[in-house]
């Protein structure tokens, strides 16, 4: 039986955000996109699927199937009057109930499978039955707060596929290392005041939510030390990224020793994303994932399930998705990444990436123990 299982429903590609052109409002000066479609298409989402399959890897995969998120699962971390006012507005048809986040008729039912896949990884690997899992969520979650949904995320995914571990299968101590290239606001606000669950976001500063940075809130009361921002400037690429890696976010795993480590993948900083202005590209995503990799296998057994969140430039995130899954899974495909040369040749170099690594050291240095 393959040690990595991969969870998507066909379901959740059928969501969308309606009309609209990135995040403006289509109308008045605004002309609606020639394909009547805006940023948060289900594209990106798919070709990572039809990635995987065509080169072969799905067949070294478990592809289990996963139940919708309960109304007990989605309890135990948004409100009753939010869940109520997302559901009725699901059943109305469009709406938009919070901030930059519309979504079109079904969404409400679409999202509970979203989150519901997000729940099956965490539970199988806490449970044993897989050592590392990768769930291809649609809609995202990690923007979404208790109350109030944001940023195209309608649940809190990880959030809720956390509290239902711990519901069901005693999870302990929990490490969420956020890198898509917006701030996870979401999943921060949720364990904010919480001992038993790090939270890490790398991100774009001030990208998204706009104008926020983060670097000064590192939790509250029991969660104190336990919320980690590494906010980084814009036109960063593989080597502040790798950096960011192994001088911040991994000494504060090891320090924290978690029994699970969960990644928020939004694959939204490569060179070629719409939203951001990063230069990952997929072998940094590569990287990234064997860090994180042997951190899980040297602090909690190898368990580690990825989320995906973000992403938006359709033709190329389907290389960066499948740059991960090879690495959780050990196996090497026949697929070539078409402009990892190019995206190679254009990372920042002399001044320009001294002053970004210098900005990952003074965040290491102001976000390290004072003890």
């Amino acid at each position: 039986m393959p040690s990595t299982a991969l969870y998507t429903h066909e379901r959740t590609f059928w969501h969308h955000t309606g009309m609209q052109a990135l995040f403006l409002p289509v109308g008045g000066w605004v002309q609606p996109p020639a394909a009547g479609v805006g940023a948060d298409t289900p594209e990106s989402k798919r070709r990572i699927l039809s990635l995987i399959q065509a080169s072969g890897l799905a067949d070294h995969l478990a592809q289990p199937k996963a139940e919708p998120a309960t109304e007990a699962d989605l309890l135990r971390v948004h409100t009753s009057r939010y869940i109520e006012e997302f559901r009725a507005a699901s059943d109305a048809g469009w709406g938009d109930i919070g901030d930059v986040a519309p979504f079109g008729p079904g969404a409400f039912e679409i999202a509970k499978l979203s989150a519901g896949l997000a729940i099956a990884a965490v539970g199988d690997v806490v449970s044993g039955k897989y050592s590392r899992a990768f769930a291809l969520c649609r809609p995202a979650g990690h923007h979404c707060l208790p109350d109030r949904s944001m940023g195209f995320c309608l649940l809190c995914n990880i959030p809720i596929a956390i509290e239902a571990a711990k519901a069901n299968h005693g999870l302990g101590r929990v490490a969420v290392v956020d890198w898509d290239v917006h701030h996870g606001n979401g999943t921060q606000a949720v364990f904010y005041d919480r001992a038993d669950v790090l939270t890490i976001s790398i991100h774009q500063e001030n990208c998204f939510p706009p104008g926020y940075s983060g670097a000064e809130d590192r939790g509250a009361g029991a969660g104190l030390g336990a919320n980690c921002n590494i906010p980084l400037p814009p036109g960063c690429g593989h080597a502040a990224y790798l950096a960011a890696l192994e001088k911040i976010v991994i000494p504060a795993l090891n320090a924290f020793a978690p029994d699970l480590i969960i990644v928020a993948s939004g694959l939204d900083a490569n060179g070629l994303d719409p939203l951001a202005r990063m230069m990952a590209h997929s072998d940094t995503y590569r990287e990234m994932t064997r860090h994180i990799g042997a951190a899980a296998d040297r602090l909690c057994g190898g368990r580690m399930v990825v989320v995906h969140e973000g992403g938006y430039a359709e033709a190329y995130v389907p290389f960066c998705g499948l740059a991960m899954l090879e690495t959780l899974s050990g196996v090497a495909t026949p697929v070539e990444d078409p402009v990892l040369g190019m995206l190679t040749a254009q990372q920042p170099s002399g001044e320009t990436l001294a002053f970004q690594l210098a900005a990952v050291d003074r965040l290491a240095k102001s976000l390290a123990p004072t003890t």
